[in-house]
């Protein structure tokens, strides 16, 4: 998965998924803040920002302090997803038929 096309997705992503209507997606820098003085979400957009992800990637986000760092910024998020799934596709070559462990069984 390549960064840079992770990072245009998930731009576009938070376009249509939070209803930020009549911004461009290309405008939102790769490192600005996504809480705060950047984009201004709030705790409900990190939770529908969150779903979106876990639907589109098939990465959980995590929840408390750990989100912190990996909502910080465009960059943040698509280093997890792009990690995230790389482990996961890593753990689902040595399973049976290709299918992916379940989260019980990456501990």
């Amino acid at each position: 998965m390549e960064l840079h096309n992770l990072k245009a997705e998930i731009k576009e992503l938070l376009v249509r998924e939070l209803n930020l209507e009549g911004r461009d997606p290309t405008t939102i820098d790769d490192d600005a803040p996504l809480f705060g003085s950047g984009l201004a979400l709030d705790s409900l957009d990190a939770l529908q920002l969150a779903m979106s992800i876990e639907e589109r990637y098939g990465v959980r986000v995590p929840e408390g302090d750990d989100a912190r760092a990996i909502f910080a910024s465009v960059s943040a998020l698509a280093r997890h997803v792009a990690a995230t799934a790389a482990s996961l596709a890593a753990a689902s070559v040595g399973s049976p038929r290709g299918i992916p462990p379940s989260p019980g069984q990456l501990r």
